[in-house]
């Protein structure tokens, strides 16, 4: 399948300018030509012999009168020569200036676009472009992270307003085209459980340790995903009445968190913090670490690789390579947290 990197929405107001003097060019030429063929109907022409002197004056091609011209006939050509002339030739420059400039504007977008996806790093890959995928970029957009789209759709990707590609995205060409190989994550969110399995498959085979979340739409999919290599699976149904069950028995419970999560509008946030295996953090509880008096911010959850999460840790929990710390803060205290975690020595230590 032919592969196409677009910028959607980045013809912007250029183009509508140049289609509106198009029209207004087309609607100009239209009235000559109708004022010509009345104007030499009226000269006692008939209506073929009419459209077809008026055409031969408007265009200058040269072919001589109909029939002979008698002064007011000389006088209505000559204004239509002035009018007619000037009409078309400034209509078909807009015409041309048209196919030009679509030309010019797709390649340049499109070259452009290659080379913002070259350098992205670490972004996420979002295949599909429907109602759940609009969703999943919008959260990820607040996020402050770089998504690429990919849509086999050229009217969908056209109303992504980012980088996107269109494309099967079960081509391994078309997931390098997105920047597969230096992604952080594959989002599959297309409408069939086949169309995200394939997708799974080819993103595995493509980058092993590539993070995939695969959207289901059926229980029965979700370990058949799992075992062509998705690391997590959901079911924006499930999960979209679970949040109703939440808000009808545990209302404020669930708003809070939707705030937190996802509205942005509270000063704090609730993310998670990876700890490298040469973090100051190794080898340290929450206690010695001193984890709140240095950041502010508040651990909620530990997860050793491989295990449950445990809530709610103790100041004695200790800190191993590679867990995963579940924090709210406001952003600088979260901030502080990732570099504290990131950090080889502790605060004061020399």
């Amino acid at each position: 399948m032919p592969i196409s990197v677009r910028y959607g929405q980045s013809a912007g107001g250029r183009q509508m300018r140049t289609a509106k003097r198009l029209r207004s060019g087309l609607i100009g030429l239209l009235v000559v030509l109708v004022a010509g063929t009345v104007g030499y109907v009226l000269f006692g022409y008939g209506v073929i012999d009419a459209i077809f002197q008026t055409i031969i004056t408007v265009t200058t091609v040269g072919f001589g009168e109909v029939h002979r011209f008698g002064t007011g006939q000389e006088l209505f050509t000559i204004f239509l020569i002035v009018t007619g002339v000037g009409t078309a030739a400034y209509t078909f420059s807009v015409m041309i200036e048209t196919l030009v400039e679509g030309y010019l504007a797709d390649e340049f977008g499109r070259r452009r676009m290659e080379r913002q996806i070259r350098e992205m790093r670490n972004h996420v890959v979002l295949c599909g472009w429907g109602r759940v995928g609009q969703a999943i970029a919008r959260y990820l957009l607040t996020s402050n992270d770089d998504v690429v789209v990919v849509d086999t759709s050229a009217e969908r990707v056209a109303t992504v307003g980012g980088p996107a590609v269109c494309g099967d995205a079960t081509d391994e060409d078309v997931l390098r085209s997105a920047g597969i190989d230096r992604a952080r994550v594959l989002i599959t969110a297309l409408n069939g459980d086949a169309d995200n399995l394939y997708v799974t498959l080819t993103g595995r085979s493509m980058r092993p340790d590539l993070f995939i979340v695969s959207r289901i739409a059926s229980e029965s999919a979700a370990a058949k995903l799992i075992q062509a290599g998705a690391d997590r699976v959901v079911n924006p149904q499930d999960l979209g009445g679970a949040r109703m069950a939440a808000l009808a028995v545990q209302p404020h419970v669930a708003e809070f968190l939707d705030v937190v999560m996802h509205d942005g509008s509270l000063e704090f946030r609730l993310e998670q913090i990876d700890v490298p295996a040469r973090s100051s953090l190794v080898g340290q509880t929450l206690r010695s670490a001193r984890v709140h008096a240095h950041t502010g911010a508040l651990v909620l959850a530990l997860r050793h690789p491989g295990e449950a999460f445990r809530t709610n840790p103790p100041p004695e929990a200790e800190v191993e390579a590679g867990d995963v710390l579940v924090v709210i803060g406001n952003v600088e205290q979260i901030e502080s947290l990732r570099s504290l975690a990131e950090s080889e020595e502790l605060p004061g230590e020399n």
